[in-house]
């Protein structure tokens, strides 16, 4: 569909028109319609498929024809977002849509101080996009007054469902009208979002939009079995032998954050750290030199795993694996976007065999593995059903069943597997045996090969707004 069929203000279509967008994408083609009509929306969608503009356009052209160009004194819009980052690109998204539109806003959110956002509220601003926290500290202070808002967005509830931010959500619903329009996003829909959603939404239009291929069908997967001591030799390794744009490194504490970012630097490879201790000033200036390629690498905590919209990130590295399979998804959306490829590079440890195995159990998808895969990472247990991950396993580490290397007699040479334990294990995909240097050059070679071919072809990237 066409913006130009969607009927929005002609201001609105001759700015994103501008910008280079005009086919609406699945997910703006459903939403948008139902806003314009001020009925409810709870939208589930993952990110990378333009839920911004979906709820962001509709919202302007609303406000344009109510208001008139005259500033009101309370806010008629209120968006909210779990991180500061996510919450600082809708505003940038606001401003963009809305550059021909005498429509106000503000941004509010913690880590900075208060004073430019309260001066903000007093001169009157039409939209406020808000993280949780910082709002609910304002209006218990005085300084913000929702009684007037009329249109209420709540973007990735279920990122503020794991960052715990349901209480406060429900403390400032409360300040809210019980007459307006809600527009509810989320790219899982759990039990207790549901139960929020029901409690807040008034028949609403269900839109439910996956993307025309997974992303995490689009992203070529690989983990490297390495213990911890090993990780950053291999990560730097991977950085300067591998043909990488922009990458960004989880690891799952902030200190490691900041403990990888130096080590990175140490080896000539820019890299910045970006998580919750670091105020916002820090974490603005290292997501404007990532954006700006003056550095090549963010390592961020999950916080960052949504919420970080950059073009042309070719890897993501999981230096720890995510403890929450779910977040591992959301790690890899950062590659990927706007119908890319990308890669995801893994890093398990002994003590991590559970987390990946439960990740790949999520995505019903092995992960390639590069190089020697050890024995404590090789499955014992048969398959009990017919999950399609198990369909996957095979039994290339000596051809037998668990029994036959302790005597079992199920078929094959008794003590078959017992003989096999102390050879190289073998590459899932392949089968051939292999350790982990020389599996590690044949990756290396096989993503420059991936990225020549790129260069020839063009990564088939399309805008999504």
């Amino acid at each position: 569909m066409k913006f130009a069929d969607l009927r929005l203000a002609k201001p609105i279509l001759e700015t994103i028109a501008s910008k280079g967008y005009h086919t609406a994408t699945p997910i703006q083609a459903q939403t948008i319609p139902h806003t314009l009509t001020g009925r409810d929306v709870l939208g589930c969608a993952q990110t990378g498929t333009g839920k911004t503009a979906a709820f962001a356009l509709p919202m302007l052209h609303r406000l344009n024809k109510r208001l008139s160009g005259k500033r009101r004194p309370l806010p008629s819009a209120l968006v909210l977002a779990p991180t500061r980052e996510l919450a600082q690109q809708i505003a940038d998204s606001f401003r963009t849509y809305g550059q021909n539109l005498s429509i106000y806003g503000t941004t509010i959110f913690g880590g900075v101080g208060q004073g430019n956002q309260v001066n903000a509220l007093r001169r009157g601003v039409d939209i406020v996009v808000a993280t949780p926290g910082r709002l609910l500290d304002l209006i218990n202070q005085g300084h913000c007054d929702l009684s007037r808002v009329n249109t209420f967005v709540l973007d990735e509830a279920d990122r503020m469902l794991d960052m715990g931010f349901l209480p406060d959500i429900k403390k400032i619903i409360a300040h809210l009208p019980h007459e307006k329009q809600t527009l509810f996003f989320s790219a899982t829909m759990p039990r207790e979002i549901r139960k929020l959603a029901d409690a807040l939404l008034k028949d609403p239009a269900e839109v439910s939009v996956a993307p025309e291929k997974p992303a995490v069908e689009r992203i070529e997967q690989y983990v490297h079995h390495v213990e911890k001591p090993k990780k950053t030799a291999l990560l730097i390794e991977l950085m300067q032998t591998l043909p990488i744009g922009r990458a960004i490194v989880f690891t799952r504490t902030k200190h490691g954050a900041d403990r990888v970012a130096k080590q990175l630097n140490r080896a000539d490879v820019p890299a910045d750290s970006i998580h919750g201790d670091k105020s916002q000033g820090a974490r603005t200036r290292a997501l404007d030199r990532f954006r700006d390629n003056r550095t090549q690498v963010l390592v961020a905590t999950d916080i960052a795993a949504r919420g970080i919209d950059v073009d042309g990130i070719s890897h993501v590295f999981n230096y720890d694996l995510s403890v929450e399979p779910e977040n591992h998804i959301h790690r890899i959306g950062r590659t990927a976007r706007a119908g890319a490829d990308g890669t995801a590079i893994s890093f398990c440890g002994h003590e991590e065999i559970g987390l990946l195995r439960a990740i790949e159990r999520l995505m019903r998808k092995q992960m390639e593995v590069v190089g020697e895969e050890p024995e404590h990472a090789v499955p014992h247990k048969s398959p009990r059903s017919g999950h399609p991950l198990n369909k996957h396993r095979t039994r290339s580490r000596g051809q037998g069943q668990r029994g036959q290397g302790r005597g079992g007699q199920r078929g094959g040479q008794p003590g078959q597997n017992g003989a096999n334990r102390g050879k190289k294990s073998k590459n899932r995909r392949t089968g051939k045996s292999k350790g982990h240097a020389a599996g590690l050059k044949g990756f290396q070679k096989s993503q420059a090969k991936r990225s020549r071919k790129q260069a020839k072809t063009g990564s088939g990237c399309t805008k999504a707004s």
